[in-house]
Formats: structure tokens, sequence, C-alpha cells
């Protein structure tokens, strides 16, 4: 729990803010005591006038005020705490997430993903706000009591102190079972969830092989058995709320019944004494009660916050960090240089092999292999998504990591098999490959160099057509040429294709190749490509096999270098290589 530890000591002074508060609010819970049975003694047992109390009513209405504005003070200071807590974790998620978004895909499903940034983050939410204020207040208040009643009265002091271990020994062992249930309820939550979503996501799927009931019956068991363990939490909170209630009326029932002895039998304190004891000692285990009803919040989101605090610590290591090194537009085609690069997904996964290659400056690269080979992931290095385990990638003699974040994919595109397209108009789309505010001249240019012109003239509303979100209305290769269409108004140095043209009819692919052939004149293009007429006029071709660079070269080249390249290129052309 490295992470809270770490909020909590940056945000000390909040701390120091409702320790002075406790201390304020033990002083008034005293003077308060003192005023009323200096009060209460004096009129019933002392003959004081009407206007021997009054400036004493009036101090303890001034009291009184101080004891309602304290907590709200104090309420105030929580909130606040666990609303920059809640924020705090989320953008440490986001980060967490975004600065490894392959390795984050990897693993869990997205409803998971989700559930962990809303539901657990809100959970973490009453640890701040109420736990933490609720622990300083009961450190501190208990203490002030307790030391003015062993000043007044001995034997009530010691009975309170020893009956008091009993709450935060019972507080501790409901505490253990709290967060054991929180963290079943969390993990129910999260099943339920990632299952949840992908269901709706594959909707149809389902419906077109008849197992949308089958799927429909899981979902209610999942939510049944999150169900229960919530009503398992609510038991345990139950128990705790009358355990503290029965404790905390035996001890204030043992406090009243040795300081009515002393009293009426052996005469051994006044009036005045007793009373206080009476009225200081219910004070003392509400604030006690208090903090166990604190811990049982608090034990619940420690179940949460340990969730966060586990993804947070999962694959750091493999995380992106930037550079602070400034990457000023680079003017024309640009150069990668690949220095003895490794990475590896995890334990026992997949691993690329040691590579050491360059991509030269206005060239046309393409990255082949059998599926598995390690293709998506060294375009993922390239691209800078994931950082190597080893090794360099060099732009311009320097690190790619050296480099601003942002200064690097301003230099860059990177076109996937299936790009996103946004809920909103094909313009506003296409602008989404501008760094500054793109004019209608700029968008309708770019849309004509990637060949998606024609097509958005045809449509009713043009540039101002609304698509759906993740593109629905197109299809996918008006979505590759969208995709284009950002990359030529951004204008980048070096563009990245994972397999651009899978999957579409070969008219489409032409429009396509003649893009990419137009936009390789002012940027340096990498393709991780299968198609044979894709690969055979590239300037450089790298043939990967089981993570491992085993030939790069031309056509060619390879055909004579490599038999598995030359096998591959046998089966496209559909017969026996001559």
């Amino acid at each position: 729990m490295n992470q809270i530890k770490n909020y909590l000591y940056e945000n000390k002074q909040s701390a120091i803010y409702l320790l002075l508060l406790s201390l304020l609010m033990g002083g008034s819970i005293i003077v308060q005591a003192y005023l009323l049975v200096t009060i209460i003694d004096g009129v019933f047992l002392k003959d004081w006038s009407f206007q021997e109390i009054v400036p004493l009513l009036g101090v303890l209405f001034f009291i009184l005020l101080a004891r309602s504005f304290i907590p709200f003070i104090s309420g105030k200071i929580g909130i606040r705490l666990g609303t920059t807590a809640k924020s705090h974790f989320r953008k440490q998620l986001l980060a967490h997430f975004a600065n490894n978004p392959v390795q984050a895909s990897l693993k869990g499903q997205s409803g998971q993903k989700v559930s962990l940034m809303m539901d657990a983050i809100d959970e973490v939410d009453s640890y701040f706000s109420s736990y933490i204020p609720q622990v300083i207040r009961s450190s501190v208040i208990p203490l002030i009591i307790l030391i003015v009643v062993f000043t007044e009265h001995v034997n009530s002091g010691l009975i309170m102190l020893i009956t008091s271990p009993f709450i935060p020994l019972f507080m501790v062992i409901i505490g253990m079972q709290t967060k054991k249930k929180s963290e079943e309820q969390m993990e129910e939550l999260a099943a339920f969830s990632g299952r949840f979503l992908d269901t709706l996501q594959g909707l149809v799927t389902l419906k077109l092989f008849g197992k949308a009931k089958q799927q429909k019956k899981a979902i209610q068991t999942s939510s049944l058995r999150f169900r229960d363990a919530t009503m398992e939490i609510l038991k345990v909170a139950f128990t705790s709320s009358f355990m503290l209630e029965l404790i905390s009326m035996l001890a204030i029932g043992l406090v009243a019944l040795e300081v009515a002895l002393q009293l009426i039998v052996f005469d051994g304190i006044s009036f005045f004494t007793a009373f206080l004891v009476l009225v200081l000692a219910p004070e003392y285990f509400t604030s006690l009660r208090q903090l166990g009803t604190a811990f049982h919040n608090g034990k619940s989101s420690m179940g949460a916050a340990k969730k966060v605090a586990e993804e947070l610590a999962l694959e750091e290591d493999s995380a992106v960090i930037w550079g602070e090194k400034p990457l000023s537009k680079i003017a024309g085609p640009a150069s990668l240089e690949l220095q003895q690069v490794t990475f590896q997904y995890g334990e026992d996964a997949f691993t690329l092999h040691p590579m050491s290659t360059t991509f030269a400056p206005k060239s046309k690269n393409a990255i082949v292999g059998k599926t598995g080979s390690g293709k998506s992931t060294l375009l993922h290095l390239l691209a800078g998504i994931v950082v190597p385990d080893a090794g360099n990638i060099l732009l311009g003699g320097n690190p790619l990591s050296a480099y601003k974040e942002a200064d690097w994919f301003a230099q860059l595109s990177y076109i996937s098999q299936h790009p996103y397209i946004f809920a909103g108009t094909i313009a506003e789309n296409i602008a989404i490959g501008s760094q500054e505010t793109a004019t209608g001249e700029a968008i309708t240019r770019a849309a004509e160099e990637a060949g998606l012109a024609a097509m958005i003239m045809a449509l009713e509303d043009g540039y101002d057509t609304h698509v759906g979100e993740g593109g629905r209305g197109l299809s996918g290769g008006e979505k590759q040429r969208l995709a284009l269409a950002r990359a030529f108004l951004k204008q980048p140095a070096i563009v990245l294709f994972d397999e651009p043209t899978n999957g579409l009819d070969l008219k489409t692919e032409r429009i396509l190749q003649a893009s990419i052939q137009k936009l390789s004149e002012t940027a340096t293009i990498i393709t991780v490509a299968h198609r044979l007429h894709t690969i055979k006029d590239a300037d450089h071709i790298l043939y990967l096999d089981q993570g491992q660079l085993i030939a790069e070269g031309t056509h060619a080249q390879l055909l004579q270098r490599a038999e598995g390249y030359r096998k591959m290129v046998t089966i496209q052309r559909g017969g026996l290589q001559r």
C-alpha cells in the first residue's frame, strides 16, 4: 500500500489541520462538561440565581456552536482529502494504462478495467474522507477525556482504561473479515462488469450462434454472486455496529455503577465529580465507537485500494518513460535505427530476440513473417508504444525515449488494421490528424490524396456527414482511407502500417496502395504486410520467424537467402517456385 502512504505523506498538511481540530474538539467537550455540571450543581445544590448562571449559559452556547462547527470543518477537509485521492489514483491508473496500452490490453477485460477506474476508486473515498479523520479524532479526544477523568476520579479512569481495549480488539477481528469480504466483493464486481461488457459488445455474434439466452443466465449468475458478496459485507457491518453498541453500553454501565456506589454508599466523591464523570464517560466511548464504524468502512475501502495498488504494480518496468529532449519538426522522411533491441511480454511469454537494422529515410520497408512471428510487436516498439527490454531505437542518434512524448508522436502516423473512427462528422475525424486547427481546404486536400474525396462528395451532407462510434456507416476500406487522410493532413516523417489492406477487395486495395505510394514521397514507410504485390515493391524487407530476424534485403535477395520467405511467396503465387 505504498501508494496510499505516499499520498498521505504528500497531504500531511491536511492531517495537521485534522489534528488541531481534534484538539479543539477535545477541549470543547471538556469545557462543555464542566460548564454543564457547574450550572446544574449551582442551581440544584448551591441555590444560584438565574443572573449568576447567565454568563455560564452564554459560554456554553458558544461551546455548543463550536462543537457543531468543528465537525463540519473536519468533514470538509475529509471530503477534500477523499476527492483529491480519487482524482490522484484515477490519474495514476489512466497513466498506467496509457503508458503501456499493449500490456494493458493483454491483461484482463475492458469491463474489469472500467470497474477498477470507477467503482474501486470510489470505494477508496471513504478511507480518506471518513476513516483517516476519525482515526485522528479517536486518537486525541479519548486521551484528553481520560486524562481529565483520572484527575477527577482514579477508579472511574481505571474502569474506562480497562474496558476500552475491547473495542479496538473487536475492531481488528471484524476489520480482518471486512477486508476479506470487501476484496471478494470487488472481484465479483470486476467479473460481473467484464462479462456484461463482453456480452454487450458481442451480442450480434451471440444471437447468430444461438447463445444469447445462455449468456443471459451467466450474467444473472454473476449478478447474484455480486449481490451475495455485498450482503455478506452488510452482515458484517450490522454485527460490528451491534457489538460496538453492546460493549460501549456495558462499559458506561460499569462506570455508572462504580460512581453510584462511591457517591451513595461510600460517600467517597462529590456530586460534581460523579456527575462530571457520568457526562464524560459516554463522550469517551462514543468517540471509540465512531472509530469502530469508520474502521469497518476503512477496511472495506482497503480491499478496493489493494486492487488498485496491485494493478499499479503490474508491469511498471514495461511502461514507456519519455524524456525531456525537444524534437523539432523533421523536414522530410526520417531514419530509424535498431541496436540489439529485445522485448518480452512476460515470463514464459513471447520474446522478440536481439534485433539490429536501419530504416533509411524515404524508404519503403516491409515486415513479413508467419502469424506470431513478432511483426506487430516490432511495430509497437518502433511506434514507442512499448519500451525495449534491452537495446535502443535511435532517432537522430538519440534513443527514442529521450525525446518528449508529444514531440515524437507529432512526427509519426500509425495506421492499424482497424483505425478507430469517433462519433462525429467525417471532417472532424480527418481533422484529428492535425496538431493545430485544420482548415476546410486542408481537410479536403487530405481527403483527395487519400482517395476519399469522391465518396464524401457523393454523400448528401458531404464532409458534414455524421458517422457512428467506431465508424458505423463506413466500410473497412473507407475507414482505412479516412485514416490515410489523417496522415496526409499531419504530414509525418514516419508512417507505420499494420496490414492496412488485409481483408479489402482488390479495387479498394489498389486505391490504398496508390495513396500509400504518394505518402512515401514525403515520409519513411514501414509496413507489416502479407500480400506479395505489397512486399515485392519494398526497398527493404525484414523477414521474421518466432521473434527472430532471419533475413533482410530486397524481395529478390530474400528469395535467394531465406527458404522460409521463398516458401511464403510460393504459397501466395499458388505454385512451385522456379
